[in-house]
């Protein structure tokens, strides 16, 4: 089974990126054959600063490298570097109905976020998205539920291309997760937790004493009970949610463990759990950032192996539309 994902390079890495995603990957490429890529044209329908752009790029590879995934397992490469991207994306944009880009929920939203910055970027972001994926005729792509429409369209358009050139593009399925999916923020349970607002968000490369500090302010809950109740309960049921995903035990489990047991004190334990669990990413994490041209050096090796898989595809897409070869 081939799957694949993308990352863009706008942030570091934050807790519930890694288990609502990364944690994943790092599990497939296990199991079969994963491609994963940092997707740094994406990142460029929204400001970025071309005097540390490409720095922001590298630290978001070795920040995948330092959470797991491993480039003997896994095709690790940056989108850019490998052309058949936007290629596929400008041939799938002649056959993409402009409405179905306008209702797009996360073009809206980003709308209102960057309103002086709207670009036709940011409503084709989909478009190229499918390129990404059906360029390497993936079975499977992990999503977060909030994903999943973008998905839709993808599926949508390698089913409208099939049909108008013939069988060329495999049509991909979704892989959701069930919990961990969605990490809420730790100042609003209401929100998911995103690097777009960084001071809502616990990273995965946090010192310590950063750890305890935003632990210990997360937003909680009236009463005292801890028990795992998103309705009633969002706050202490986000913090329960984190706890079990990175101790590996069950809430039935947690909610026996803090009976009696006051917020402050549960939130002290979760932060010395968190410290302990996240320990060796921040000490690998530092390992490579001194390791430039190591990191180089994969990516390197990634896009070659992924440049021959696009190729192929395109190959085949070009014969199909009629261009000359």
């Amino acid at each position: 089974m081939r799957t694949l994902s993308g990352i863009q390079p706008t942030g570091s890495i934050h807790i519930g990126g890694y288990l609502g995603a990364i944690k994943q990957w790092v599990e497939l490429q296990n199991k079969g054959e994963c491609i994963v890529f940092i997707a740094d044209l994406h990142a460029l329908t929204t400001p970025q600063d071309p005097k540390t752009f490409s720095q922001k790029t590298l630290e978001t590879a070795v920040e995948l490298l330092s959470s797991g995934i491993d480039p003997e397992k896994c095709i690790i490469f940056v989108q850019s570097q490998v052309k058949e991207h936007t290629e596929l994306a400008w041939i799938l944009n002649t056959i993409t109905p402009i409405g179905e880009l306008e209702r797009m929920i996360q073009y809206k939203e980003k709308s209102k976020q960057f309103k002086d910055s709207v670009n036709v970027g940011l409503l084709d972001y989909p478009v190229l998205q499918a390129a990404d994926i059906l360029l390497y005729q993936v079975d499977s792509v992990p999503v977060g539920k909030d994903q999943s429409q973008h998905l839709e369209l993808t599926k949508t358009i390698a089913k409208k291309f099939n049909q108008k050139y013939g069988e060329t593009l495999k049509v991909p399925e979704a892989l959701v997760l069930d919990m961990g999916g969605k990490i809420m923020a730790l100042n609003d349970p209401k929100k998911k937790m995103s690097k777009s607002f960084p001071e809502t968000c616990l990273f995965l490369f946090d010192e310590p004493e950063v750890i305890e500090k935003k632990v210990m302010t997360a937003v909680t809950d009236t009463g005292k009970t801890i028990e795992y109740d998103t309705a009633k309960k969002p706050g202490i049921s986000n913090l329960l949610t984190i706890y079990s995903l990175f101790s590996g035990k069950t809430m039935k489990e947690l909610e026996k463990e803090f009976k009696g047991v006051g917020y402050s004190k549960f939130k002290r334990r979760l932060a010395a759990m968190l410290t302990e669990k996240l320990e060796p990413f921040r000490r690998k994490k530092k390992e490579l950032m001194q390791r430039e041209v190591y990191v180089k050096e994969i990516l390197e090796r990634g896009r070659k192996r992924a440049e021959i898989i696009a190729q192929s595809t395109m190959a085949e897409v070009r014969q199909k539309v009629g261009l000359l070869s």
